[in-house]
């Protein structure tokens, strides 16, 4: 079974940087779309991206379009969410998780084997 690690979350200020990894082990990890969600407080969980087994094709929120970037290294079972101009807006909890339905879609429904999630706050 497929198992995801989230780390770099932190502190930042807005207009800040982040670079997000999603680190998986387990069953092949090129097989599958992985997902880039958040939290916030008090808010339901929502889509931030997702990319294609190969890469090559990536889905963003409106909310995040033009500020983050998502990549993966299959050779390192590894996917990034690259944050730039930071709001406070965008102060969550970041969680990573495996697409087994649908295509790149944001839908929770559709994805699986959830990390534990990485902290990221926005603040001055």
């Amino acid at each position: 079974q497929l198992q995801l690690v989230e780390s770099g979350g932190g502190l930042v200020q807005p207009g800040g940087s982040l670079t997000l990894s999603c680190a998986a082990s387990g069953v092949t990890f090129d097989g599958y779309p992985i997902g880039w969600f958040r939290q916030a407080p008090g808010k339901e969980r929502e889509g931030v991206s997702c990319i294609s087994k190969g890469g090559l094709s990536t889905k963003y929120a409106d909310s995040v379009e033009g500020r983050f970037t998502i990549s993966r290294d299959n050779a390192k079972n590894t996917v990034y969410l690259r944050m730039n101009s930071l709001k406070p807006e965008d102060t969550a909890i970041y969680y990573c998780a495996v697409q087994v339905r649908g295509w790149l879609t944001l839908s929770l429904a559709d994805f699986e084997s959830w990390g534990q999630g990485t902290q990221v706050t926005v603040a001055s």
